[in-house]
């Protein structure tokens, strides 16, 4: 393992001060000083930040991106729980409506273990652990404008702070900016030819609000999830996660036609039409907290770094900088975490300054994309309009098997442990195609399908007492 701790002047920039920032400046830590180059001004604890709409959206921490979040900053999930973050057994906590209708049964003995919390908290709680290391410097209200180097090599980046600009130089440079990323722009300026990027664009729209849990429901209620189906126009879904303070942030969505409008008294009346109305059901006696709040910035946009022709040495892009999905499914973060963790394993096998370890960088992070990628698209593709092409033999192929697997999943605890493998991110899709779950797919005992959503009678008298 190389110590580049030892090296003297070693420097590194992280553009971004978000998540994927603040975990990869934690990495780079070991092997430089970091500086954090943010244009926004951050928050001083869990409050909504500028420049991060989806904050105010439901967001679910699967259990892939929750041990690679406690490999990059041990400890971290208990700091989560003691301000509030609940750790769940999401077989146990999960009532949930696939697209194609079924209802997904629920099972005590689950090892998949996710983290609910709002996204403020999660990112103030990772905030404040990584910038007490001393190694790292934070760089507010700063503009990055462009790479400085070559197009062999990037050597810093050039800043704008308080009407000065200046640059800074670094042996890496990592973008985590997130999907307003101008690495597109910076890479072309350095005479390097465009990246092959891919939209698919469900048109799905959201309305989020927080609710003061009803009754007795603070401590220990599941998240009830209602998911759109691509076959249906407009789609419409919802999901209710609960969150610290005993709150819960509702999330509703559709797509072009049924979108859900930020009008307060519609909300929950929007509720009730989804295709099941549990969620309209379950609010009929929560207090609201917030206004509704909606955003349309819902797109799968990916840019395929890892196969570009030629890639300069000192900067890599990592997290929705590479790509974005649709929040729906809640794998952006877990991605994300899993790409630092390439990140981590990279630096301990080489020179972070070293030729050729950018790109290495780049190859590592595009698994875990993929991997989210996959599951997003492989829903939202066949939504009308939501991609230049309509999808191939092979997708529609995949989503028939994945139908199938899922019915699998809603009638067999076993078939739907390792579908949650999957959705939870801690195997990849090809998990799925093994003869273990081919054969329970196929040929499996499965049980009748749910008439309705499994909420307990406790969970239900818990709402209305």
């Amino acid at each position: 393992m190389p110590d580049t701790s030892s090296i003297p002047g070693r420097s590194a920039i992280v553009v971004g001060g978000g998540m994927t920032g603040m975990l990869a400046a934690a990495v780079l830590a070991d092997h430089a000083d970091v500086t954090i180059v943010e244009r926004d001004v951050l928050p001083d604890g869990p409050r909504p930040r500028k420049g991060l709409p989806q904050a105010r959206h439901a967001h679910v921490l699967w259990s892939g991106g929750v041990k690679a979040m406690e490999e990059l900053l041990p400890g971290i999930v208990d700091q989560l729980v003691d301000r509030g973050a609940r750790r769940t057994p999401v077989m146990a906590d999960l009532v949930s409506k696939a697209p194609s209708g079924q209802w997904f049964r629920r099972f005590a003995h689950a090892h998949h273990i996710n983290l609910l919390c709002s996204r403020d908290l999660l990112d103030a709680v990772i905030r404040a652990r990584v910038l007490k290391h001393p190694r790292i410097t934070l760089r507010q209200d700063t503009e990055l404008l462009s790479l400085e180097g070559s197009a062999r090599r990037v050597t810093g980046v050039r800043i704008r702070s308080a009407d000065t600009e200046s640059t800074l130089p670094a042996d890496l440079v990592i973008d985590a900016g997130g999907r307003g990323s101008r690495a597109p722009v910076w890479l072309r300026d350095l005479g390097l030819p465009p990246v092959v990027e891919r939209t698919v664009d469900a048109g799905v729209g959201y309305a989020s609000r927080i609710y003061r849990a009803p009754g007795r429901t603070a401590e220990g209620f599941p998240i009830v999830n209602v998911q759109a189906d691509p076959r249906q126009n407009p789609g419409r879904g919802g999901i209710i996660a609960p969150i610290e303070n005993g709150r819960w942030l509702v999330t509703l969505s559709g797509t072009e036609g049924g979108r859900p409008s930020a009008d307060n008294d519609e909300f929950v009346p929007f509720a009730l039409r989804l295709p099941h109305p549990v969620i309209g059901e379950l609010l009929a006696d929560a207090e609201p907290e917030t206004d509704v709040v909606t955003t349309r910035s819902t797109a799968n946009r990916r840019r395929y770094y890892e196969k570009a022709a030629r890639w300069p040495d000192g900067f890599a892009v990592l997290g929705e900088a590479v790509a974005g999905y649709n929040p729906v499914y809640g794998h952006g973060l877990s991605a994300a975490a899993q790409s630092v963790v390439a990140l981590h394993h990279i630096l301990r096998r080489q020179d972070l300054g070293a030729p050729g370890t950018a790109r290495r960088i780049q190859k590592g992070a595009a698994r875990p994309v993929e991997n989210a990628w996959n599951l997003a698209v492989g829903q939202d593709v066949f939504y009308p309009g939501a991609s230049d092409e309509p999808p191939t033999r092979l997708e529609r192929t995949l989503a028939a098997f994945v139908d199938r697997a899922v019915d699998a999943g809603s009638r067999n605890p076993h078939a739907l442990r390792i579908l949650l493998d999957v959705m939870s991110m801690e195997k990849p899709p090809a998990r799925l195609f093994l003869p273990d779950m081919l054969a329970l797919v196929y040929f499996g005992r499965k049980k009748p399908h749910l008439a309705g959503p499994p909420l307990t009678d406790h969970e239900r008298d818990a709402v209305t007492a």
